[in-house]
């Protein structure tokens, strides 16, 4: 047994998005096909458990094609003069106690600038600087949400698609190991969208910390249905 968070964007209160912590059975292994058996069996326990249907697995290993455009890794962004993913924008703007920001890496693939050794030999991550401005490490997830709407916003065909969803997942992602999640990330900006508050939230980085600071994401225990 597993337990793995699904994001559902909030249309209304101060919540923006919740993680519904769901157990489910986990299929051991590291080939693609156990990862999509894992994720069937996360959506099976959260449609038992929640009722919702509607899930979009958002991962390289997601079963739909869409959630494999809307990865980190493979979802585009143009800025700084550069195209490159969110992952690679996220990652080459990191700024350590010894270095950085390494902006070379704009220019390298989404795996090639996760595995830059610079990000593991640098000493403690102290903020991103991305556009000549620094952001903060709180809010947590702030800076990585923003680079993810941002991209959404010049991809509409893409965006337009995952608004059609009530819930979504990431089997890769621990909340117990990591902090950055693409489908927190996705539900925030459907969250955003229904409340017609996008075009203000991504109007300048002050008023999207702003938003972000008045959200909380907390886990809410789910008590019936659990496979």
């Amino acid at each position: 047994m597993a337990k793995r968070p699904i994001y559902i964007p909030k249309t209304s209160g101060r919540l923006l998005v919740v993680a519904m912590p769901i157990e489910f059975h986990w299929h051991p292994g590291m080939a693609k096909s156990q990862k999509q058996k894992s994720i069937r069996s996360l959506h099976n326990a959260a449609e038992q458990a929640m009722g919702i249907e509607n899930i979009l697995e958002i991962s390289s290993k997601s079963e739909d094609e869409l959630g494999v455009q809307l990865s980190a890794f493979n979802l585009m962004l143009i800025s700084n003069g550069f195209s490159a993913s969110v992952e690679v924008f996220f990652q080459g703007s990191k700024v350590f106690s010894k270095g950085g920001p390494f902006t070379d890496i704009y220019r390298k693939t989404s795996m090639e600038a996760k595995k830059d050794e610079r990000l593991r030999e640098s000493g403690q991550l102290i903020t991103f600087r991305y556009n000549n401005r620094d952001w903060p490490l709180n809010p947590q997830t702030v800076f990585y949400d923003w680079l993810y709407l941002s991209a959404l916003q010049q991809n509409p065909s893409l965006s337009g698609q995952l608004l059609k969803y009530d819930g979504f997942s990431d089997i890769e992602f621990n909340p117990e190991k990591s902090i950055n999640c693409q489908a927190a990330s996705a539900a925030l900006y459907k969250s955003l969208t229904d409340r017609d508050l996008t075009d203000v939230a991504l109007s300048s980085p002050d008023e999207f910390i702003k938003i972000h600071e008045g959200q909380k994401k907390k886990g809410v225990p789910i008590q019936r249905g659990l496979l």
